[in-house]
């Protein structure tokens, strides 16, 4: 999503031919206001669009963007939002924030770069953005770009060893955040750009409509699928990304491809359906498969399961009862323990 949307806005103002400046959150700790990838792009008149966090962090962020619209070259900027930094600013929220404020001139290798990232994001494309910065401790230079595809081919400016970028992409390639990494002295930075975890929601009812509600405003895609029409619709869930009314629950991953960007929610109507449903997504290689039920169900499942053929660390991978223990008891309290454990998994795929 914040990706599609950098490429949309970094596309629309280059294309008139606008020099920007692009700030970005490497990294936080602690409560800052803030979220590590978080983007804003600062134009030559002083005025932004996006967000890093907070007035105060923005206002810093547009003070040195105006320095580096005059040099040319990033900075990397660090606050310590609970000691000296924070009395300056006036913000008393505590952690670190380390900050990336870089130069994107309009120029035609940049404007072709962020179109070809703006058209594989649409076609659902992974690829990784990456940023050489220079050698550290030398004299600082333009950044370096480049947009490096699933196929192989490259857009923009890699002068570098195939070798590097490999590994480059292989520590981005689970990582929800932007990655530092040095490598024989060059400073690089990488993010993987393509299209954000989808949430597959088998079932339709009360809980998978909060469920999807919830996932949506978290940053997951969301794929709802019943058999039943009347329940798995556009009015019931307005801002799914996809709905699927099946013929039945016992075909219901075909044409589906689960990787470890995928999650897998089982809320259906019945302990058959979960169990069918089950089956199936311990065949899959998602990274995420809960179950709504007791800790009996599961027992007795898992019995089932067991007795049919699948391994005891098959089934390991199930989380059920589904969610954090927090006590929920309510249908919304319920699905916030489910999108709580969901935001959980996620982070552990990034570290």
């Amino acid at each position: 999503m914040l990706m599609s949307w950098l490429a949309q806005t970094v596309c629309g103002l280059q294309d008139e031919g606008e020099d920007l400046v692009l700030a970005t959150v490497l990294s936080k700790s602690g409560s800052a206001p803030c979220l590590a990838g978080a983007k804003m792009v600062v134009r030559s008149d002083g005025s932004s669009i996006g967000t890093v966090g907070g007035g105060v962090l923005e206002a810093a962020a547009q003070k040195k963007g105006a320095r580096v619209f005059t040099s040319g070259v990033a900075e990397i900027l660090s606050f310590d939002l609970s000691g000296a930094d924070a009395a300056s600013m006036q913000m008393i929220c505590g952690g670190n924030v380390k900050l990336l404020v870089d130069y994107l001139p309009a120029s035609a290798q940049n404007i072709g770069m962020f179109r070809r990232l703006r058209d594989a994001l649409q076609a659902g494309e992974k690829c990784y953005l990456v940023a050489s910065l220079g050698k550290a401790g030398a004299e600082k230079r333009p950044t370096l770009r480049c947009l490096a595809l699933e196929d192989g081919s490259r857009s923009g400016e890699f002068p570098f060893p195939q070798q590097w970028l490999d590994m480059l992409i292989e520590k981005a390639y689970r990582s929800t955040y932007p990655v530092l990494e040095t490598i024989a002295d060059e400073q690089f930075i990488i993010e993987r750009c393509f299209i954000p975890s989808t949430v597959h929601i088998y079932g339709a009812g009360h809980v998978s409509q909060q469920v999807a509600q919830l996932a949506e405003m978290v940053g997951f895609q969301t794929v709802v699928l019943d058999d039943r029409s009347e329940y798995a619709n556009r009015e019931r869930f307005p801002k799914a990304d996809s709905i699927k009314v099946l013929d039945s629950f016992d075909a219901c991953f075909a044409g589906s491809e689960l990787d470890g960007d995928s999650y897998v929610v089982i809320v259906t109507r019945g302990h058959r359906h979960d169990k069918t449903v089950l089956a199936q997504a311990l065949r899959t290689g998602a990274g995420y498969i809960g179950m709504m039920g007791s800790h009996r169900k599961r027992e007795e499942l898992f019995k089932v399961l067991e007795q049919e053929g699948f391994p005891p660390e098959a089934l390991e991978r199930v989380h059920c009862p589904i969610g954090l223990n927090i006590k929920a008891s309510t249908t919304s309290e319920i699905a916030v323990s489910i999108i709580a454990e969901l935001i959980q998994a996620r982070a552990r795929t990034a570290q």
